[in-house]
Parts: C-alpha cells; sequence; structure tokens
C-alpha cells in the first residue's frame, strides 16, 4: 500500500466496451484493485490478525507484571476525583453559609465596650472600670513582650497567612488524630478574632465556615498589626479580665506597658484555657504554662536562654482571687455616681478624682496592721477610714479590711450608731444658744422621761465645766445639754454642718443613737477644721471624654458657712482638750496640734475616732459586720491609735500650724464676755446685757434653716431631780446671780 501511494501514475478505472467489448457493464478485474490481488488480499487480512494477537498478548503482560503501578494510578486517578468533587462540596458550603450572612459591604467592628479610666490626683490609675476593666493599647505602648508570647504560642505564621493557615490546621489535625484527643486547635488569631468579635461560641459547621469567611475579609481590611492589637484588647484573659492591659492590672497590679518577659509568658499562656489556668485560681498550672511558652518564643527566635533563666528566675505570680488594694472602693463609688452626672455611659471616659495614691496606702497599711496585730485577740473583723481635706475633697478612703475579700464598702455605705463621736454637734448647738467651754453642769444621776443616762466609768464628778465634760465623754451632760437645745435644733445643726441621714429626734441623740455613714460623720467635722464652711463630701473632680471634652466639672470651692468662727473656736478648744488629756489622748500627735472626738456604742459593737489638724480631718471605725461585740474596744482605743498612725504619715514632710481658733483665744464665760470680777460688776451691769452676735443664716438641705429660728420653742421639761437639766426656754443667756457664779 504503500509503495502504491508513492507511484506516480494514477490507476484509473477501465471499461470492457474500449476493448472489444459491447455489453455495456462496468467492470474492474483484481489486478486494477487498490489492494492488490487476491493473495495480497489474503496475505494482509493475516497480518491483521497477527498483530491483533500481538497487542492483546503485551496487554496480557502489562497487567500480569505492572500490579502496583497500576494501584499507584488508580488511587492518584480516585483521590483527584475525589478531591474535584470535595473542592465543589466545599465550596457549595461556602456559598450556602456564606448567603446566610449580611453583605461584606456592612460588615464592620462592633465597638469595644465603653471603658472607664479613673484618675489619682496625681494623674496615675486607680482603676479601668467597664464590660472589659481595661483601657485599649495599641501594640507600640504595649510591652513587646506580650505580642510575641502570643505569636509564639498561638500563630507562629500569623505575618504569612491569609487569615487561615492550612498548614497550621493539617498539623493540628494530624496531632489530634495521632493523640486521640482535642491537643491543638487549627483557628489563627484572626480567626479566633472573627470568633470573639461576631460569632457566637457553639461549635457548628456553620459558625466555623463564617469564621474563615469573616477572617479573611480582617485580613484584607486591616493590618496585620491592626488585627493583633484588636485581639489583644478584646481576648478574654480569666478573672473577668478582658484585654492586657485589664489583665496586667487584674494579675500584676500593673500596666501592660510594664509587664516584664516572665508576665508576659503568663498572659500568653491563660489564653490556652483563661479561667482554669487563671494565677488567681491556680498559680502552679499558671507557671507551668508560661515556661511552655517561654520555649515556644526561644524556638521562634524572640528571645534568648539568658532571658529565659532571668525570666525562670522570678518568684511566682501570686494573684488575689479578685482585684486587690482599697483603691478599688473608690472606682466603685465613682461608678455608683457616674451615672447621675453624665447619664448613659456610651464612650471612653475619663475621671479625674481627688484621692491621694500615696495617703490611700498608708490609709490601707495602717488598717491592716492594726487588724493584723490586735484584730483576733479583740474580737474585732473590720475597719474603715475616710480622710477628706477642708473643701470635702476624699484624700482617702478604705471601705473594709481587704478588697478582695469583701467588696461592701463600710466607709461609705454602712450605717452605724456613731455613739459619742456626735456629742460635738450637741455642744456646737449649746454654744450657739450662748454657752461657752466654761459653763458649768452637774455630773450626776439624770432621768429624761424613762431614760437614764449613765457615764462610762459609772462614777459622777459634780459640777464640772462643758470642756471637762466633752473631754471625758461624760454622757449625763450632753444629756442635759441637748433638752436644753432641743433635739430637734440639734439635728438642725448636723444637718447644716453635712449629716445626712434621718435622725430621731430624741434625747438619746445626745449620744449618737440615730445612725450615719463614717463618710458623712467625717465631713461634718470638717467645718470645725475650715473655720466654718460646709465641706461636701466629693471624690470626682472631673468627668471628660477620651477626646478632652469636658462632660462635668465639680463647684466645691465656694461653699456656705455652716458655722459662726466664734463657736468654731471654742468647740476647736474643747476638742483639742479631748486629745490633750481626753479620752482621746492615744490620738495626739508630736509636733501638731490636733482636735476630735472618740465614740463607743453599746455592748461595744462599734468604735471611732473622729478628729482633725488643719490639714486633714479623718475618721476611722473599727467593728464586725454582723454587729458583734468586741472586747471592750472603745473610741479611745484602736481606733484613736489607729488614727494616730494614719495621720503621723499623712503629715510627714509637712509645716505644723495650729488648729483654727486655739490661739490667742481666752476662755469665756457666757455671751463671749469676759468673766466678772466682782458680784458688784454683776449687780450694776458690767457684765451686759447684750445677746451674742447672731449666726449668719447658711444654705440648708430640706428647707431646713439655721438652728436659731427655732430658739423660742421650749425643750422638753420632763426631768425629774436630782440634776435637774438647766433651763428649758431655749433662751440665748442667763441673768441670775446663780447662774454667773457657776459659770453658766
Amino acid at each position: 500500500m504503500a509503495g502504491n501511494r508513492k507511484s506516480p501514475q494514477r490507476i484509473e478505472p477501465s471499461f470492457e466496451g474500449g476493448r472489444g467489448r459491447d455489453d455495456g457493464e462496468l467492470r474492474v478485474d483484481a489486478g486494477d484493485r487498490v489492494g492488490g490481488g487476491g493473495r495480497k488480499s489474503g496475505s494482509s487480512k493475516s497480518a491483521a490478525k497477527t498483530n491483533r494477537s500481538k497487542r492483546g498478548s503485551g496487554r496480557g503482560g502489562s497487567r500480569g507484571g505492572g500490579g502496583l503501578t497500576g494501584l499507584i494510578r488508580s488511587m492518584v486517578y480516585w483521590c483527584v476525583v475525589l478531591g474535584i468533587w470535595g473542592a465543589i462540596g466545599v465550596g457549595g458550603l461556602v456559598l450556602y453559609y456564606g448567603s446566610r450572612m449580611p453583605s461584606a459591604t456592612s460588615w464592620a467592628i462592633p465597638d469595644r465596650p465603653p471603658n472607664v479610666k479613673i484618675l489619682a490626683v496625681s494623674g496615675d490609675i486607680i482603676a479601668n472600670r467597664g464590660a472589659t476593666g481595661g483601657e485599649a493599647l495599641s501594640l507600640e505602648n504595649m510591652s513587646p513582650y506580650i505580642p510575641q508570647a502570643v505569636i509564639a504560642i498561638e500563630d507562629r505564621r500569623f505575618y504569612s497567612h491569609f487569615g487561615v493557615d492550612p498548614l497550621g490546621l493539617a498539623r493540628a489535625m494530624l496531632t489530634n488524630i495521632t493523640t486521640g484527643r482535642m491537643v491543638q486547635g487549627g483557628s489563627t488569631l484572626t480567626q479566633q478574632l472573627a470568633k470573639n468579635l461576631f460569632l457566637s461560641p457553639e461549635r457548628t459547621l456553620e459558625r466555623k465556615v463564617q469564621e474563615v469567611l469573616l477572617a479573611v475579609w480582617l485580613e484584607q481590611k486591616y493590618t496585620k498589626d491592626q488585627i493583633l492589637a484588636m485581639y489583644l484588647n478584646r481576648v478574654f484573659f480569666g478573672s473577668n479580665a478582658y484585654g492586657v492591659e485589664a489583665a496586667s492590672r487584674r494579675y500584676f497590679n500593673k500596666s501592660a506597658r510594664d509587664v516584664n518577659l516572665g508576665e508576659a509568658a503568663l498572659l500568653a499562656g491563660l489564653l490556652k484555657a483563661p479561667s482554669r489556668l487563671s494565677p488567681a485560681r491556680d498559680p502552679k498550672a499558671a507557671e507551668e504554662r508560661a515556661q511552655v511558652v517561654l520555649g515556644a518564643m526561644r524556638e521562634e527566635g524572640f528571645i534568648t536562654d539568658a532571658e529565659i533563666k532571668t525570666a525562670m528566675s522570678q518568684p511566682p505570680t501570686k494573684a488575689k482571687s479578685f482585684w486587690s488594694g482599697a483603691q478599688y472602693y473608690v472606682a466603685d463609688m465613682v461608678m455608683d455616681q457616674l451615672p447621675g452626672m453624665v447619664g448613659e455611659i456610651s464612650q471612653d471616659l475619663v475621671v479625674d478624682t481627688t484621692l491621694d495614691l500615696d495617703l490611700e496606702k498608708k490609709a490601707e497599711e495602717t488598717l491592716a496592721a492594726s487588724l493584723d496585730e490586735s484584730g483576733e485577740k479583740l474580737n474585732v473583723s473590720q475597719a474603715a477610714l475616710v480622710s477628706i481635706d477642708g473643701t470635702g475633697a476624699i484624700r482617702a478612703l478604705v471601705g473594709g479590711r481587704d478588697y478582695a475579700e469583701s467588696q461592701f464598702d463600710r466607709a461609705v455605705k454602712a450605717k452605724r450608731q456613731p455613739g459619742s463621736a456626735f456629742k460635738p454637734f450637741v455642744y456646737a448647738a449649746a454654744m450657739e444658744i450662748g454657752r461657752t467651754p466654761m459653763s458649768i453642769r452637774n455630773d450626776a444621776p439624770v432621768r429624761i422621761g424613762n431614760w437614764t443616762p449613765e457615764n462610762y466609768d459609772e462614777k459622777y464628778r459634780g459640777e464640772v465645766s462643758l470642756a471637762t465634760a466633752l473631754a471625758n465623754s461624760l454622757n449625763t451632760i450632753a444629756a442635759q445639754l441637748v433638752m436644753e437645745v432641743g433635739p430637734q435644733n440639734v439635728i438642725k445643726l448636723a444637718h447644716r454642718l453635712g449629716i445626712e441621714s434621718e435622725m430621731q429626734a430624741n434625747a438619746s441623740i445626745a449620744l449618737g443613737t440615730s445612725e450615719v455613714s463614717l463618710v458623712e460623720l467625717t465631713s461634718a467635722y470638717a467645718p470645725f477644721m475650715n473655720g466654718g464652711f460646709k465641706a461636701t463630701p466629693h471624690v470626682i473632680k472631673r468627668i471628660s471624654t477620651a477626646d478632652g471634652t469636658v462632660l462635668y466639672e465639680n463647684t466645691y470651692d465656694n461653699p456656705p458657712r455652716v458655722l459662726d468662727p466664734a463657736v468654731v473656736s471654742e468647740m476647736n478648744q474643747m476638742m483639742v482638750g479631748v486629745i490633750e488629756h481626753g479620752t482621746g489622748k492615744s490620738a495626739k500627735l508630736k509636733g501638731w496640734q490636733a482636735a476630735g472626738k472618740s465614740g463607743t456604742t453599746q455592748s461595744f459593737r462599734d468604735a471611732l475616732f473622729v478628729g482633725f489638724t488643719s490639714n486633714l480631718t479623718t475618721g476611722v471605725w473599727f467593728g464586725n459586720d454582723d454587729g458583734k461585740s468586741m472586747k471592750k474596744v472603745t473610741g479611745g482605743g484602736l481606733p484613736a491609735k489607729a488614727w494616730h498612725d494614719y495621720m503621723t504619715a499623712a503629715h510627714e514632710g509637712l509645716l505644723p500650724s495650729p488648729v483654727f481658733g486655739t490661739t490667742g483665744v481666752q476662755p469665756t464665760f457666757e455671751d463671749n464676755q469676759a468673766a466678772p470680777e466682782t458680784v458688784g460688776d454683776v449687780i450694776s451691769g458690767t457684765f451686759g446685757n447684750g445677746g451674742a452676735e447672731e449666726f449668719p443664716q447658711a444654705p440648708v438641705g430640706n428647707g431646713q434653716g439655721a438652728a436659731q429660728q427655732d430658739l423660742a420653742q421650749p425643750a422638753n421639761s420632763g426631768l425629774v431631780p436630782p440634776a435637774d437639766v438647766g433651763e428649758t426656754t431655749g433662751a440665748t443667756r442667763r441673768t441670775t446671780l446663780l447662774d454667773i457664779l457657776t459659770g453658766g
């Protein structure tokens, strides 16, 4: 056939008619056929059979000698087929679950819950409050060890993958299969962020697909550093701490800016199981996990062996089960007051307070030392302290022994009887109607209705001056004075000075039977310190937004006058005597003049000391939450000693100055006039008939006027001898000879 194709001659069919035939029939003989003659055709068929036989023999030989190769080829083939169908299936799932999500054009990072940053007067952070418990920090502002530790242990290829790490996922699957349990997770940091920002924690196929889609979207929209910063500022670190700043302050009591290598490793280690590995719950487990993180950091080249050795030599972190520190009582106080000042908190806020962190630390240490030394011995378990300046600004506040154990604020929220610490208001009311420190009263048994007050030592001293009576906290004299002035007028004066609690207008108020809080009692003493001006207790100085817009600023710089300076001077002279030679001798300060008053309630349930220098007014309380009696703890004992220790520390380095109205002042008798030299002077009128200078009217809450407005109203006259309780007319002065001779 190949030779015929090469022949230059063309073979045409011929007709027999041209050769002498006449039948007209077309015929082709064997020689004219392309295939050649009959022998050639037969030979071709035979060759074809031989070829088919050889090909068949060849195929059979291949199956017999190449079985393994064929199996591999088959496996590859079916893997490709299954892979294609798997990809189609996965694509279908992605399209299906993706279609159930909102349009990508509407995706946006949800706002981080607002944070309230609370600052001390120095600008140092007291606390961060809000759903997160900490402010957001950029990567540049936090310790560089934190992002390094998190990347090393959670997502080593973070800076190279596109939101999903196939290699990491495959490695995790292989590890989990070989170990037979869930050991590793294949989620990247971006996937974890997507889950935290947008999705519920349930483990479903739909949620996983959506997590992947959101992770890819995050990678397209934000830089790696932005994604890492968002993650670190929102992720849960256990113990109610969200974000590295909150966690750092929670566990180390420092900012994330100042975290060292070991602390960063501990934080990164918490991400695996925040609640279980929290150092507040299991310090040993947290430390072991931190060492694993350090090893991962070394493998990634972030740190050296020397740095690991240094980190491991540091003492383990010992975190309390709750936020620890007395300053958190102040933070709670701020958060309670904030809504009333700015309404709903919908943005980050900065609150400047009046708190002095140095004084706060000294106050906390003082109370802790007192309770550690004497608490068990004297059966006292709790204490509180409030320290304010002349404007009412709270400089230190301790609401209890340990904030981590109890967050109840005993300085602000607890109301207790003040006992004899309430007597200065009774005496001040008496000074306003003309009594003086030198006025004389008879210390003897007294009965007012069915009430018979007794002195603490159950002794009576006879005739004593009011100054002596206050210094020795004589109950009989206080009862006499409250009936001379009238219980209602005592209450009015107390409200005017700062007591806000409801009080019962009865004779027993002389002994402090109406309950008040420590902060309001302390602030009501401040007018004695500052010369007679209202000192509204406050801790919030300014509230502003993160960009500096001021939303609130207090206006306590122009307080009203609530006490006449002459009355303040008389009261301060008497209260100085309480510390110099009375029940408050344990509170005496070296080099500083101080004034104050002790208080002890029935059955030794509460013991207080409230006092002041020219610089600070401080109140201290000791007792038990359940109201159980202490072992003969009086206000002049443990509270006065604690007051002394705190005030000594608070006044270090300050120049001493006297208490208001105590220098260059001579003791006076009635009406602030000079004492009469002779009876003739009295008879001739030298002593004078003029009344005391009227106290200027001061603003009073609830429409209450100054105490003088009710002076003409007679007080309770139901008195029984002996020791009648003076006049009951409420007159501002006495003119009888007996009154003058007895001093009032």
